[in-house]
């Protein structure tokens, strides 16, 4: 079994992180965009769209039995596109924003997202089909995903306080619209708690997303199988290594225990 990711950059580790503890025996291959090109949150759908496609390819020539979209912008605006040039050869699964669960304990209900994905239609048409009958705030996150992308603590430290700032304090949950904020969601967990409460929810996507890709191959977890030593690393559609600042999260460290693909 291959499973392969793709995303701007290294916010594809928390959904690879899901993967590997689902089925530790699948083969990983990680595509992401050059480091010039990420993230793809402050870019235009068109940009989004051709690069997307670019690190899609290149995952696919892998010859993976399930393509994971680990990011919300490209799921956004390019998912379509990625499905008429992929399946029904590829099995594509988007990645979406987990409004659905957050709702499930009332509201009231926080979604951070990057500005792009933050009152996109998209994004709004999952708000009214599965949160009409909540409070909803949506708060960009300007700056949070390229500070995560560097492992840049200071920024990540400055836009989560931001972020926090725009929220309400009485929120019970909180989307992270974004796949590189689930590398940092403790920190965003502390952030936005308030004294005398009880700790705010967070709702990702790695796990749901994981989750479907093995269905769409009709595969079940399976944790304790004898787990894999492929991962295959592509930055710009080229063999590489896992870059440095994936280390810096517990998801990258638990793939850099495996041998890359050379």
């Amino acid at each position: 079994m291959k499973i392969a990711l793709m995303d701007s950059g290294i916010g594809l580790l928390a959904a690879a992180a899901a993967v590997r503890r689902l089925r530790p025996d699948a083969d990983l291959v990680l595509s992401s965009d050059a480091p010039e090109g990420t993230p793809w949150g402050p870019r235009t759908p068109e940009y989004v769209t051709d690069h997307a496609l670019d690190v899609a390819r290149a995952a696919a020539a892998h010859r993976p039995d399930a393509l994971i979209v680990a990011c919300n912008t490209a799921s956004v605006h390019s998912l379509p596109a990625l499905r008429a040039a992929l399946e029904p050869t590829l099995p594509v699964i988007g990645t979406v924003p987990a409004i659905k669960p957050s709702v499930a304990g009332g509201g009231p209900v926080a979604i951070w997202a990057t500005p792009a994905t933050t009152g996109s239609p998209y994004q709004r048409g999952l708000i009214e089909e599965f949160a009409r009958s909540v409070d909803v705030t949506e708060v960009p996150c300007p700056g949070l995903a390229d500070a995560v992308q560097n492992a840049d603590e200071t920024a990540i430290d400055r836009a989560v306080a931001a972020a926090a700032a725009l929220t309400p304090r009485d929120v019970r949950a909180v989307v992270l619209g974004c796949t590189h904020y689930e590398l940092v969601a403790e920190r965003i967990r502390a952030a936005v708690r308030q004294p005398g409460l009880p700790p705010v929810a967070l709702h990702g996507s790695a796990d749901a997303v994981a989750a479907q890709a093995l269905r769409r191959i009709g595969a079940g977890p399976a944790p304790s199988a004898e787990p894999s030593t492929s991962l295959a690393v592509l930055i710009g559609g080229r063999l590489a290594e896992l870059p440095k600042a994936a280390l810096a999260y517990a998801e990258g460290q638990l793939l850099g225990a495996v041998s890359p693909v050379r």
